[in-house]
């Protein structure tokens, strides 16, 4: 790991898309320890309203988020992290860009969160959500993290700037 590597802040969609396609807990046990040791490591972490919205699923990933990754997701809480949900939230609200029902959405899930922790903590974001600067039925993470300066990448480049390999 190169000593210039951020610390990455975790979107739901990472361990959703991940379960559901790529790296299933039965095919890919190599990623989801990666995760763990990473995260003890102070090299990634995620937020209180991601670990949440995970433990809705009621399933393995679930039960994955509240044990094996618990001490991972950290509070949002923090006077910093909150004074930048606002100004997140008066960002999004304003802008004429988006449709009042994809505001609402963002508003009523992580993802404000995560950016403003990102904002506050100087992490990188990583989502599997790509830049849409023409989105109007959904706010996308990486078109707020753009207006707010905040680094985004998605799983992939994650795992490559954390060193991680998978060999025999």
């Amino acid at each position: 790991m190169m000593a210039d590597t951020p610390i990455f802040a975790l979107d739901a969609s990472v361990f959703i898309e991940a379960k559901r396609r790529y790296y299933a807990f039965d095919i890919a046990p190599v990623f989801w320890e990666n995760l763990i040791h990473h995260a003890q490591d102070s090299r990634l972490r995620s937020i209180d309203r991601v670990r949440r919205e995970l433990e809705q699923g009621g399933n393995l990933l679930a039960r994955w988020a509240s044990s094996d990754f618990s001490h991972a997701f950290v509070s949002t809480d923090d006077e910093r992290t909150m004074r930048a949900y606002g100004e997140v939230m008066t960002r999004v609200q304003g802008d004429d860009q988006y449709l009042s029902a994809a505001k609402s959405e963002f508003a009523s899930g992580a993802d404000g969160w995560l950016i403003a922790h990102a904002v506050a903590k100087g992490d990188t974001v990583v989502t599997q959500e790509e830049l849409r600067p023409d989105a109007r039925r959904k706010v996308p993470i990486p078109n707020i993290c753009r207006d707010f300066n905040v680094a985004f990448v998605d799983t992939f480049e994650m795992l490559r700037r954390l060193g991680v390999r998978w060999t025999r």
